[in-house]
């Protein structure tokens, strides 16, 4: 039977492939409370890389939690921010597919592509009506810029795509692409023709991540004007819906949102767009679980938390090192990170205060929370010790992560509380 995204579709990172279980029983009390949301663990090549691990561990874990917990909807292992370079790391493990196609905009294709492009699609200059949204005036200026920034990445996109229907055949996986990760937003009228390249080349995706105002940043807080967020996530919205009746595509095809982490301010205004339209949504997160191992781990106190201030000393020292491979999605100031020696100082109840999202909270910290965000590399280097931690304090840590995941995320963002 060829599994399908529902309407609502979750994105969960999963550094060390311990937490799928208590990631699964977020989905669970969403299916209990009357919202089918389809789980999707991601976690992309530069994160297998930098901990050294292999796809099919995290296949594993999510099999195996599926099984332990009777779960009998689909579910969906993405290869997240994949390109030809990579993509045959996950081909016998995933079914779910982000091409990200960000490093190839702005580059041009050439005039004959483009020429047929503006020929396909010139029958659309004049006023172009979108539903909910105001129209927008169609010239042959915006379609031929739209060709010159964007067509060779669309190109680019069919290559991945047809590689891995090369291996793996027609249906059966979701495929993605993703274009968050660059420096402006796409307006709703590039959006429009980028979704007519699309289906022109007939790579069948189900969702699309383009990049909205403001700052994602990982694990932390949307920063930006919300009022100008709502329009563009609404617009986009809008153009999905009229572009599947102009151009085919597919019935079901939903906006990504990346990385929707922890953007509580926009949650209420996401629910109302999405209650009011009926459109689907995918929210794609980043690893908040491995923070919530961090957190736990500190609760513990003892050894739990002697780890938890290894890992942040460690990362303090090798700052640089961490950072630079997220530079684009991480905004630290490093003045207001403590120094290690103070943090050594520190309880369990201050690390974790410290480092839980709420932002309500007097010592929640979001620089120390972004630098141990990208800090799971130095927890690989305990290997064992670091494993070994997780079961012995398997109970608070997976609390943790299914309340964070199902009262911070679901809750606001698909039931509206």
């Amino acid at each position: 039977m060829k599994k399908i995204l529902s309407k609502y579709s979750f994105g969960v990172g999963d550094r060390f492939a311990h937490q799928a279980k208590p990631q699964l029983k977020a989905m669970i009390k969403a299916k209990e409370a009357g919202c089918a949301i389809t789980p999707v663990w991601n976690k992309s090549y530069r994160e297998h890389e930098i901990i050294g691990s292999k796809s099919l561990t995290t296949r594993s874990a999510v099999d195996k939690a599926v099984a332990d917990l009777n779960w009998d909807e689909p579910y969906f292992l993405d290869a997240d921010h994949i390109n030809l370079k990579n993509v045959d790391f996950f081909i016998d493990t995933c079914d779910f597919y982000t091409i990200d196609v960000a490093d190839y905009i702005g580059r041009s294709i050439g005039g004959k592509k483009q020429k047929i492009f503006y020929e396909k699609n010139k029958n659309f200059i004049g006023q172009l009506e979108f539903p909910g949204i105001d129209s927008i005036e169609v010239t042959p200026a915006l379609i031929q810029a739209v060709a010159e920034k964007y067509l060779y990445a669309i190109y680019e996109a069919k290559k991945i795509y047809d590689y891995i229907r090369s291996k793996l055949g027609d249906g059966g996986v979701v495929i993605e692409i993703s274009m968050d990760e660059t420096d402006k937003p796409q307006t709703p009228d590039e959006l429009f023709f980028i979704l007519a390249g699309i289906s022109e080349l007939n790579i069948p995706i189900n969702t699309i991540a383009p990049k909205f105002s403001g700052s994602f940043n990982k694990g932390v807080e949307y920063i930006g004007d919300v009022s100008l967020f709502k329009k563009e996530f609404e617009q986009d919205i809008a153009v999905i819906e009229l572009a599947k009746k102009e151009f085919g595509l597919n019935p079901d095809l939903k906006l990504s949102v990346h990385s929707g982490s922890d953007k509580f301010s926009i949650y209420p205004l996401m629910n109302e767009v999405i209650t009011k339209s009926g459109a689907g949504l995918h929210l794609k997160t980043a690893g908040t679980s491995w923070l919530e191992e961090l957190i736990g781990l500190a609760e513990s106190e003892g050894d739990g938390l002697e780890i938890a201030k290894h890992v942040y000393s460690e990362s303090y020292k090798y700052y640089d090192q961490l950072c630079s491979p997220y530079l684009s999605v991480i905004d630290i100031d490093k003045e207001k990170l403590p120094t290690p020696d103070e943090v050594n100082r520190w309880g369990g109840e201050t690390f974790s205060q410290t480092l839980r999202h709420d932002q309500d909270h007097p010592l929640y910290n979001l620089n120390f929370r972004q630098l141990l965000h990208v800090g799971y590399k130095i927890a690989s280097k305990l290997e064992n010790k670091y494993l070994e931690a997780l079961v012995a304090n398997e109970a608070v840590i997976s609390k943790n992560v299914t309340e964070n995941i199902f009262h911070r995320h679901i809750e606001p963002l698909f039931l509206g509380r």
